[in-house]
């Protein structure tokens, strides 16, 4: 009998950590992700049951219970029995704030008063398991980061409940409609609706420039007449053309040497930016792909991938040289020059940089330092997605240890009677990093800027000849795929007006975190409030409606601007800034002032609006479904689910659509933990050594997804739900 057990984030886990220390520190025990669910509102303050406009704040913290579902109920009970005689807990769950509240959340709410030992690990090959082990340190010591999870999930469950039946109970008065509010994905679903207005409202608009040809002895080039005040009368291009025509003067030439530094390192969104616009990949699909690359059987050759970082800690510039000579001994690789030594740059400018790690679990995604050695054994186990994100991977690791890319660049103007032609071009110097994507062109030097000059000197003269205009006009923003949209939710500052605000808010990272940004967009999608058209995200008619209700009733709702506010309050407990109870505090203030304007009254025609727009899926996005998921099939499963009303609470999410344990996140639609240990909202629970005093023992079922939890319609008023519309 042993006194000390191992506690993973899920099974595949717990099989890697068993391949590699065996039974030495006790018999090791996988979660399924979350093990508890918080309590109901109700099951905190009875009158809670009815839905009203009331702040759903509880004197101390919400509770925990056991989660159901999946295998849930038997792997705690095999943890329960083991913490009954265990002296010592190995917490090896995943290395970020979820895994550190997935873990403790269980011995929290166990009231466990033995030793724990948190250990960390970035990458889960057997060698990373066993020197993790070696370094674990008490868990006392990630009591910030328990206290962050806890923080966060509790704001989201009192903000995300209240403003729903709040909304619910003042917009959607006759409408069969719950109007579902998530501190995140309302502000997510807002950035997509009000780029597609712009785009509907763009008024296009003509302007002209002017082109020519320049004749020096040296050789021949394009120079253009494009002022920063377009010209938008024809007529004033073609005087300008007409004066540049056959006009000699001397040339200004300006020749400057410059260098560029290589591309950071990855995070998770610069990686689902980057394949969502090379690969046409969903953001979802991206993490999926990182996912297997950094546990799946046999391959384990890339560190964690839901980072929110792109440096690296200076105690991995050791590693350097083992990266380097592993990569380059693939085929793919070995053409690339990279120094030897490889180039360290420290610093904010650089790679290995410990300020910039401040407040991350975890450092940028890189090939891992353990497996790199092996990887003509694991290269033919890939699949061809694993093998093109792998690259992506290792490209930027290498250019990230390669010299500058140098280059000069030859700028040449011409003076036309007071109207100014210009002509740019670079040739490269030194390629440096550039030697490591050499089917790469960056889109500043495509087109006319990519032109080599012949060698100008200052002064030389000059003739134009073939001038000529070109008709231009003004585009619309783009619309977002879900790359540019996991990015503009990451730099959330961008949507506030207030310099000073726009600074401090750059210290956060975004609304969402990386981890949970593509189950919101995923559920946004499954709520049938976005839809895909081709590569783009676009709002559908519901989408817009619900955003349109819900602006003129609070702009705050729909404001990335202030959900980032929030983010930073929650981020800033991680670092020590904030204590816990003031960031749930901050939240809270904000949700009661919403609370107050909802209820001061409504936007007249609102009802009638969500009454025809949210009960049914507008054309556009019934024809996106995948076949067999019609809107004709909601009554017959409402039906089927009505059945089993006993297995527990069900859940409404917006649109008045139910919950199921499908792991689909959407505006009210939790991004539930699921099967395979996926994570879901942060789960607090009892106190442990280092952590948070624990809340009671209410209890509330449901998991959700980080920065939004379930919005549900209580037990027991299954009824009404069903009455308003909703669908299960």
């Amino acid at each position: 009998m042993t006194d000390q057990i191992v506690i993973t984030e899920k099974t595949s886990q717990a099989k890697d950590v068993r391949a590699a220390i065996g039974t030495r520190y006790g018999p090791v025990l996988p979660a399924e992700g979350h093990l508890f669910d918080l309590a109901e509102p109700e099951d905190v303050v009875p009158a809670w049951k009815r839905w009203s406009t009331v702040l759903l704040r509880p004197e101390a913290l919400y509770g925990t219970k056991p989660a159901s579902g999946g295998k849930k109920a038997v792997k705690l009970q095999a943890i329960r029995q083991a913490l009954r005689r265990a002296k010592r807990v190995w917490l090896a769950t995943d290395c970020d704030r979820e895994g550190q509240l997935i873990g403790q959340e269980i011995l929290e709410h166990y009231n466990y008063r033995g030793r724990v030992m948190r250990v960390m690990f970035t990458a889960q090959d057997p060698q990373t398991i066993r020197d993790a082990f070696a370094r674990a340190k008490p868990n006392a010591e990630y009591a910030p980061l328990y206290a962050a999870a806890v923080a966060r999930r509790q704001a989201d469950q009192i903000y995300n409940l209240s403003l729903t039946r709040t909304a619910t109970v003042t917009l959607a008065k006759g409408a069969r409609a719950v109007i579902g509010v998530g501190r995140v994905k309302t502000p997510a679903l807002a950035i997509v609706c009000r780029r597609e207005l712009e785009i509907r409202s763009f008024v296009p608009e003509d302007y002209f420039e002017v082109v020519a040809t320049a004749e020096t002895k040296a050789g021949r080039f394009r120079m253009r007449h494009a002022p920063k005040e377009r010209i938008r009368k024809r007529a004033d291009a073609e005087a300008i053309a007409a004066a540049a025509e056959g006009f000699s003067g001397p040339l200004s030439v300006r020749v400057e040497d410059k260098r560029q530094s290589p591309p950071r390192l990855h995070d998770l969104p610069s990686l689902q930016r980057l394949c969502g616009s090379r690969f046409g990949w969903s953001a979802a699909r991206t993490l999926e792909v990182a996912q297997e690359l950094y546990d799946g059987e046999g391959k384990k050759v890339i560190t964690y991938p839901r980072a929110e970082t792109r440096y690296l800690p200076e105690s991995l510039v050791p590693d350097v040289p083992r990266i380097v000579a592993g990569l380059r001994v693939g085929r793919a690789y070995t053409p690339i020059p990279v120094p030897e030594p490889p180039l360290i740059r420290r610093g904010a400018g650089g790679v290995f940089h410990d300020k910039g790690l401040a407040g991350a679990s975890h450092h940028a995604i890189i090939p891992n330092v353990n497996t790199v050695a092996a990887l003509r054994e694991v290269w033919p186990r890939l699949t061809a997605d694993e093998r093109r994100l792998f690259d992506v991977i290792a490209r930027a690791y290498l250019a990230a240890m390669m010299p500058d890319f140098r280059y000069r660049q030859t700028t040449a103007r011409l003076d036309v009677r007071g109207h100014e032609f210009r002509a740019v071009g670079r040739q490269p110097i030194e390629l440096g990093w550039r030697a490591a994507f050499p089917d790469w062109t960056p889109a500043e030097e495509k087109g006319e800027d990519a032109q080599l000059l012949p060698a100008l000197r200052d002064g030389e003269a000059t003739r134009l000849h073939d001038a000529g205009v070109e008709d231009k006009q003004t585009r619309p923003p783009p619309r977002y795929n879900e790359g540019t949209l996991i990015e503009a939710m990451q730099n959330a500052w961008r949507f506030v007006e207030d310099p000073a605000l726009q600074e401090r808010l750059k210290e956060a990272k975004g609304i969402g975190t990386p981890a949970t940004r593509a189950e919101i967009i995923r559920g946004l999608k499954a709520q049938e409030f976005l839809r895909t058209d081709g590569k783009h995200i676009v709002p559908t008619e519901r989408g817009l409606t619900l955003f349109g209700v819900l602006e003129r009733a609070d702009p705050a709702l729909v404001d990335p601007g202030v959900t980032a506010q929030m983010e930073l309050l929650l981020d800033q407990v991680l670092v020590g800034e904030q204590e816990m109870i003031g960031a749930i505090d901050a939240v809270c203030v904000q949700a009661s002032r919403i609370i107050g304007r909802l209820t001061d009254g409504t936007t007249a025609g609102d009802a009638a609006l969500l009454a025809s727009a949210l009960v049914q899926p507008d054309k556009a996005s019934r024809r996106g479904r995948a076949a067999g998921e019609g809107a004709q099939r909601l009554p017959r499963l409402a039906r089927r689910r009505k059945a089993k009303a006993s297995a527990g609470p069900t859940e409404v999410a917006a649109g008045a659509t139910g919950h199921t344990p499908s792991n689909r996140g959407a505006l009210g639609r939790s991004a539930a933990t699921g099967p395979q240990g996926r994570k879901g909202s942060p789960r607090p629970s009892r106190r442990t050594a280092g952590g948070p005093t624990r809340p009671g023992k209410q209890q509330r079922g449901g998991t959700a997804a980080e920065g939004d939890t379930s919005l549900r319609i209580p037990f027991g008023n299954k009824e009404v739900a069903l009455q308003l519309g909703a669908r299960y």
